[in-house]
């Protein structure tokens, strides 16, 4: 699985971009250097607690939707924990999983 600072990065780059805000105006808005929003984005760097916040601040959210990339997980990674769980699945759950999968056959 990408490390979670990784993730982050990939949130906030998203959130950014739906907030139709350049990394320059971000990075101006927070208070730190463009090229530091640029190391978050791109998970070489993990924001602290205050840049966090102020992120949270401008874009409008809560601070722990900052955290909220499930989404973001790979296809690949998502087949992998799929398949490795199968075999713990409820037979209730499995014949809920079948049936949707049905409709697509």
């Amino acid at each position: 699985m990408e490390n979670n600072k990784k993730l982050l990065g990939k949130r906030i780059n998203e959130l950014r971009k739906n907030a139709n805000l350049t990394q320059e105006k971000l990075a101006e808005l927070i208070g730190i250097e463009t090229t530091s929003l640029s190391g978050i984005e791109s998970g070489r760097h993990f924001p602290s607690m205050i840049t966090l916040e102020k992120i949270a601040l401008i874009l409008n959210m809560e601070l722990k939707a900052l955290f909220d990339f499930k989404h973001l997980v790979s296809e690949s990674y998502m087949k992998e924990k799929i398949i490795s769980n199968i075999d713990k699945i409820k037979k209730e759950e499995l014949a809920f999983i079948y049936k949707f999968f049905e409709d697509y056959t």
